[in-house]
């Protein structure tokens, strides 16, 4: 009984995480990822998530680490959970935004697209050539080459952009 509370009492508390826009947000997407309607995210739903996306050949492996990063079979709730620990071991906005400053010798609040690529290709934990595509694609350098780090910062530590 007690654990049974104490489980109640930890699933619970992942909604005072976030503010309701983001809970209706975070449920539109879980929605949109339990492809058969089940009320869980399996295997299967993360395959047709990514055709869905136009990404075919997802390897069994990958599907496989991605639902073994939950603690059991993954229901709104304890996706949820996952987004707030992620979301949890994110860097303050102010470091972050430090980090990038380093390349913005001009205090503009922009960098170089191909200095960040680089950067994020050969230093510390690499990025690959995928990874670092799919970050252009969701924060894409304007004309001129410049990422906006500012709202890409924001975005990373409060998930979503600034109006």
């Amino acid at each position: 009984m007690a654990r049974k509370r104490a489980e109640g009492t930890a699933s619970s508390n992942v909604f005072s995480m976030f503010d309701q826009s983001q809970i209706q947000e975070f449920k539109e997407a879980f929605t949109i990822m339990d492809q058969n309607r089940d009320g869980f995210i399996d295997k299967e739903d993360l395959r047709d998530t990514f055709a869905a996306l136009g990404r075919i050949n997802v390897k069994n492996e990958e599907l496989e680490a991605m639902v073994k990063e939950a603690p059991g079979p993954i229901n709104f709730t304890v996706f949820l959970t996952m987004f707030g620990e992620k979301l949890k071991g994110t860097d303050p906005e102010e470091t972050i935004l430090h980090a990038f400053k380093v390349f913005d010798t001009e205090g503009k609040g922009f960098v170089k697209a191909d200095v960040i690529k680089e950067k994020l290709m050969t230093q510390a934990d690499r990025f690959s050539e995928e990874e670092v595509k799919q970050m252009f694609a969701a924060f894409p350098p304007d004309v001129c080459g410049n990422l906006d780090y500012r709202n890409l910062c924001y975005v990373i530590t409060h998930g979503e952009e600034k109006d």
